[in-house]
């Protein structure tokens, strides 16, 4: 049977009513009940709406032998059974909710988590076990209080509704009633930042008197916040430099550190969360102390929320750990080349910009300094290269801004921490001072970068 044609004004009305009846459907991502998801991500251009981004991350890593938890914490056969795990970290971006990752990248063994909460600690301090009062708040998975990570997974926590400034230091609190059911730990041991273990569950304890103090992060990898259309994060991907080797314990004045401490002095760079993606003895060929950049390129920087620049400050530990011949320098430094080339077209798919810094002289050290400055024409070399390739969307000179300028193959004599490599908190601050702020304040657009 045929249908009656439509008026103009039939048309008009028909498309109201559609329109009204799309406004009224909920959306499949909504607030649900029992802690679920709110939807607050925008995947079309310009991200207008807010959206998750990374805050702090840790980069995950196998825990050596050296590095487990102390006694009695570690056993024969498992670790931190019946045990409460109090860690601090700082933030940089702040927000009004928060989510937490904890990560079981290189775990064997399933890990159960019991039980965890948040808090600000006592005057707002890194590396304290105190919190402040009335500021706890229980963390949930899927809206139960416990949850178990699988083996070579991460679990992301429910939205928590809590308030942390930027700059600002977290408490968190995780208890395994457990614990893990093998050695096989995933953290991240240069925290320079004081946690405490305690038998029991503590997590809700103001404080843990007679907890055993140690300098390590174990198990928690990320903390994300909910942020304006605006803001967005750097990543920084690099070694002991970077991760902040010679700095302060509980200081916080790692280069990344002191960065995120200008970017938030001007308000055109105030929304940039920076994320230290660095471990000492990182590579970006070889796995050593962590997998090799190559290898972990996705986990650390691709896949991390609201990431829109790299900065790429690694390959020392290549350089230093290839024999001193002619012939493996001239091969380390054509691979490290590559491997630059093979971030930056990654990245690039991703609508990332990424910056590469120039590696810092080492002339002295008596690890890597070699009598024929083979290893010394190898940073040269790489340096030349990525200054002048044009291959990087901007260039971070922070070889210039700490060498010697009498004898540029060492650092100032003041800036390092006795072995000419390393530097001290005042070399940091001479780092974070040579990255230039203005390269963070357009995020990156998809569609600028994909076919560079």
């Amino acid at each position: 049977m045929q249908q009656p044609s439509r008026t103009p004004l039939g048309n008009l009305i028909a498309v109201w009513v559609l329109a009204l009846a799309l406004l009224a459907v909920p959306s499949a991502v909504g607030a649900t009940a029992g802690g679920g998801e709110t939807a607050v991500t925008d995947r079309g251009p310009g991200r207008a709406q807010p959206h998750w981004v990374n805050t702090w991350t840790a980069m995950p890593q196998l825990t050596e032998p050296g590095n487990m938890p102390p006694a009695p914490f570690t056993g024969d056969d498992a670790v931190l059974v019946d045990t409460t795990l109090r860690q601090t970290l700082r933030v940089t971006t702040g927000g009004e909710r928060m989510r937490l990752r904890f990560s079981n990248a290189f775990g064997t063994t399933a890990l159960p988590l019991t039980a965890v909460t948040v808090a600000l600690p006592r005057d707002g301090r890194a590396g304290v076990s105190a919190i402040e009062p009335g500021t706890l708040r229980e963390v949930t998975f899927g809206g139960r209080a416990s949850t178990t990570v699988p083996a070579g997974a991460q679990v992301v926590s429910d939205p928590v509704d809590f308030r942390l400034r930027p700059g600002s230091t977290l408490t968190v609190t995780a208890y395994l009633a457990e614990g893990q059911q093998s050695l096989a730990l995933t953290s991240h041991p240069g925290s320079r930042t004081t946690s405490y273990l305690r038998h029991g569950d503590g997590t809700a304890d103001a404080d843990l008197p007679g907890a055993t103090a140690t300098d390590h992060w174990y198990l928690l990898s990320d903390v994300e916040v909910v942020s304006g259309a605006s803001t967005a994060a750097v990543a920084v991907v690099g070694d002991s430099l970077t991760d902040g080797r010679g700095s302060t314990t509980n200081g916080n004045n790692r280069w990344p550190d002191q960065f995120f401490d200008r970017l938030r002095e001007h308000p055109a760079t105030a929304d940039v969360a920076v994320l230290n993606q660095a471990a000492g003895g990182n590579r970006v060929l070889a796995d050593g102390l962590g997998p090799n950049v190559l290898a972990r390129l996705d986990r650390d920087v691709l896949a991390r929320s609201g990431v829109a620049w790299l900065i790429v400050f690694e390959g020392i530990n290549d350089i230093g750990t290839a024999e001193a011949t002619g012939t493996a320098q001239r091969r380390v430094t054509e691979d490290l080349i590559a491997a630059y080339e093979q971030i930056v077209v990654r990245a690039h798919a991703q609508g990332i910009r990424v910056y590469g810094a120039t590696l810092l002289p080492f002339g002295g050290n008596t690890m890597y300094d070699d009598p024929d400055g083979l290893r010394e024409s190898s940073r040269r070399a790489v340096n030349e290269w990525i200054r002048t390739s044009g291959r990087f969307d901007a260039v971070i000179d922070l070889d210039r801004a700490v060498r010697d300028p009498d004898d540029p193959r060492r650092l100032r004599a003041g800036l390092h921490d006795g072995d000419w490599l390393h530097l001290n908190p005042e070399g940091y601050r001479i780092l974070a001072a040579a990255v230039p702020t203005r390269l963070f304040r357009t995020p990156a657009r998809p569609q600028d970068l994909a076919t560079g």
